[in-house]
């Protein structure tokens, strides 16, 4: 059984006491591929270190994280662009928008935002979106640049079943995390209507750790208990939810 983490950030400081031993114990949970979001241009150097030790395991994104969208937003805008220019990543993420933690920059983390869905389409990538507090603001970004080179992953999608249908029509997967092992998380109660060839499975580990572990760190190897979760939601064996989302990242990374 092959499983994809479509959206792991294993450069964090949380995993650097047993960062090898936590990635050896996801690989023989059958956890064989990592996508790895990028969040500024403070993060690379360790990006690029952790794909230098796992070539085979490890594939990363390149993009400016809304929460980091700040007044020298345009220089962390032109580190990217030239990061592009020098090699192969597999999508623009994480981008978007998070009116949770400041809302006074909603307006340049817009500008941010629809400069990197441009930048994915130059390239030919998906994008991969953080919305958090702002589904209408990232949908509003989504209708000025929706066309048919307009594709990704809308991470760890926590919306209501009208908001996933409209992420559906914009060329987004679904990215489901831990959210759907939480007692109050909701999408559970929806998500067997949504066709599972819109989904893709993911951690954000270290954050939002599925149930039984919620609240303590995430790692990538408990994508197999949202995968469990996915097989009860679905009435599928946990193999058939591994090999169609596994399907589905590779759709929307083309690898």
């Amino acid at each position: 059984m092959t499983l994809t983490d479509t959206h792991t950030h294993l450069y964090s400081s949380q995993f650097a006491e047993d960062r090898d031993e936590m990635i050896q114990k996801a690989i023989s949970n059958g956890v064989s591929r990592f996508f790895i979001p990028a969040i500024d241009s403070t993060y690379v150097q360790r990006m690029y270190d952790l794909e230098k030790q796992y070539p085979e395991n490890v594939f990363l994104m390149m993009g400016l994280h809304p929460c980091y969208v700040k007044e020298n937003y345009l220089e962390e805008l032109a580190f990217i662009e030239a990061e592009f220019e020098k090699r192969k990543f597999y999508a623009v993420g994480e981008i978007g928008i998070d009116l949770y933690w400041d809302k006074t920059t909603l307006e340049i983390q817009k500008v941010a935002f629809q400069r990197q869905i441009q930048l994915a389409k130059k390239y030919k990538l998906p994008i991969n979106i953080h919305c958090r507090e702002a589904f209408d603001e990232i949908f509003e970004v989504l209708e000025l640049e929706k066309s048919d080179d307009l594709f990704g992953i809308f991470h760890c999608f926590s919306g209501d079943y009208e908001q996933a249908l409209k992420a559906i029509s914009y060329g987004m997967k679904l990215g489901i995390g831990g959210v759907v092992t939480f007692k109050n998380g909701k999408i559970d109660q929806f998500l067997n209507q949504i066709d599972l060839k819109h989904i893709v499975l993911e951690t954000d580990a270290p954050y939002l750790a599925p149930a039984p572990h919620r609240g303590k760190r995430n790692e990538s190897a408990y994508i197999t208990l949202v995968a469990q979760k996915l097989a009860e939601i679905y009435n599928l064996p946990v193999a058939e939810i591994a090999r169609i989302t596994t399907e589905n990242s590779q759709a929307v990374f083309g690898i």
